[in-house]
């Protein structure tokens, strides 16, 4: 296996760098993500992700040279209808939005209404993904059909979930995700996840006492439910924490495209290639 990334894991990681618990600045995380495009494991990172508010703000108009062709993901922090404004920054700066994401509603609160604005605002993009952010909570099922009927239709949408935060029920269970990647399967709709995924494996972080999902278990329950696994299999990938089952079934299937699972933010690139080149997942070094 050589240095290249392997064709399953192309893009799984977008530079999250500037959010929590990361949080660096601007100018830092602008420079490292450049660092990263010129890595030997520039396959594994999608774009870096930047909040509407700096992007509104003119924060990265002076660090990008218009002539590079930046790339960005735009998390919309500032609600739906101030997106388009802070998508006008870009272009005279050279930079494109590869996606952009945003939340449609809180935790219990009807999801329908915030997905309706963003389909329409998708239909103003000209093409570009959009990722609605929808809690694992009330009206869950609803606007997954809701996504679905307008991906059908051609519209370049998709979901995105929360896989963890700062308190316990911010991470769903198991059972809980193995639903929802079904449900996605079933419906043939790409997702994104978000928070958590910190590490290869499923874990406990001593610090929190919560339990983390692994990215390699999100995987490996992902292509099992792209082959025909119900929720109790799906389940069981990703509530394992010896890694040998979740990883066997992620290495059979390495140098295919990734199926429905579009891939997640993470503020750190290091501590994901190192996990999966301790896995042996990828094979390569750490330049000087």
């Amino acid at each position: 296996m050589s240095t290249q990334v392997p064709r399953l894991f192309a893009g799984l990681v977008d530079d999250a760098a500037v959010f929590p618990p990361g949080s660096a600045t601007l100018p830092d995380a602008v420079a490292a993500h450049r660092r990263h495009r010129a890595a030997w494991y520039t396959d594994l990172v999608g774009p870096l992700l930047l909040p509407a508010s700096a992007i509104a703000a003119g924060e990265l108009g002076a660090l990008v040279n218009p002539a590079e062709g930046f790339v960005i993901g735009l998390i919309g922090d500032t609600g739906i209808d101030q997106l388009p404004f802070a998508l006008s920054f870009l272009p005279p700066d050279g930079v494109t939005a590869r996606q952009v994401e945003a939340p449609v509603a809180k935790r219990g609160e009807d999801p329908q209404p915030g997905l309706v604005e963003l389909i329409k605002l998708t239909e103003k993009l000209g093409g570009t993904p959009v990722y609605a952010e929808i809690p694992l909570t009330f009206g869950l099922l609803g606007a997954l059909d809701t996504l679905a009927e307008a991906r059908a239709a051609g519209l370049p949408v998709a979901a995105k979930f929360r896989t963890g935060g700062l308190a316990a029920e911010l991470f769903p269970t198991p059972v809980e995700l193995a639903a929802v990647i079904c449900a996605c399967r079933d419906r043939e709709l790409p997702f994104k996840l978000t928070a958590g995924l910190h590490h290869a494996i499923r874990h406990r972080d001593p610090e929190t006492g919560f339990t983390h999902h692994g990215f390699v278990n999100v995987l490996a329950a992902t292509l099992a439910a792209r082959q025909g696994a119900e929720v109790d299999t799906v389940a069981e990938l990703l509530a394992a924490t010896d890694p040998v089952r979740p990883v066997e079934q992620v290495r059979a299937d390495r140098d295919a495209a990734r199926p429905l699972w579009i891939g997640y933010g993470s503020c750190s690139m290091t501590e994901p290639l190192t996990d999966l080149i301790r896995l042996g997942l990828v094979n390569g070094g750490f330049e000087k």
